[in-house]
């Protein structure tokens, strides 16, 4: 679907001032940290990102990377990073989501939808400060219509490349129904329910909080069960808190 047919959803003035919601100094820190980590990892990961390169290379025709716009803070559109995963010929038709077994996929982006070492680039958007480690993660302009309402208030928050979501669903792509209408599914179900998820934790989230996220997600990625560590992304609070397992198993 092309960009230029699709607008962001407008935000409230609410919305436009998230800046003043958060002490200066704790953005700044936030900062500090997001910059830190992605320069050590590209700079770590430099031989891995290199062998994936060239693995794309060989296997098929095309551009290394993937780039698309998405949705960022206040809903302004910015072009996210990724390892190409799909056929050049079968990428431009097809769902602005990823199924399991999707015909799109090369053998070597199979690989890395497994790994999800395609999110590696996105290191680079935390560099420029379009997106942070830990975030909400950031939907097509394909979806821009979704954020309306409640949902609105996700656009307060810096997108992330590791989210609650990427712990509880860690094989999303494997929820969809082969009865079902991906995009329709997606938008009445799978869209508010990451949405809430997102926004129960993002409202309260701290530094400890966004550690052991990061951690849950890296576990998630090698194969430890998520819904063990639910409880480690609760943040404090007076009230009592959804039981998220709970929202997975009766979705």
């Amino acid at each position: 679907m092309p960009a230029t047919k699709l607008e962001a959803p407008t935000m409230r003035p609410a919305q436009a001032n998230f800046g003043a919601e958060v002490p200066m100094a704790r953005l700044a820190g936030r900062r500090l940290i997001d910059v830190g980590m992605a320069a050590c990892g590209l700079i770590l990961l430099a031989p891995l990102l290199f062998l994936i390169a060239c693995a794309i290379v060989a296997e098929s025709r095309g551009p290394i990377l993937f780039s698309q716009l998405r949705l960022g803070q206040g809903g302004r559109p910015f072009r996210i990073y990724k390892f190409r995963k799909f056929d050049e010929s079968r990428a431009a038709n097809g769902l602005a989501i990823t199924l399991r077994r999707d015909s799109r996929m090369t053998r070597v982006g199979r690989l890395l939808q497994a790994t999800k070492l395609d999110e590696l680039p996105q290191l680079w958007n935390v560099l420029t400060g379009d997106m942070t480690i830990v975030g909400p993660r950031p939907e097509s302009l394909a979806y821009a219509d979704c954020f309306t309402d409640r949902w609105a208030d996700l656009l307060k928050h810096t997108p992330g490349i590791f989210g609650p979501n990427q712990v509880i669903f860690r094989h999303e792509d494997g929820i969809f129904s082969a009865t079902l209408d991906p995009d329709r599914f997606y938008r009445s179900i799978m869209f508010p329910l990451k949405a809430a998820i997102d926004l129960e934790y993002f409202d309260r989230h701290t530094y400890m909080t966004d550690t052991k996220c990061f951690i849950g997600a890296l576990l998630a990625i090698f194969g430890v069960s998520p819904t063990r560590y639910l409880y480690l992304l609760r943040p404090p609070a007076q009230t009592r808190q959804p039981d998220l397992t709970r929202s997975v198993r009766s979705a």
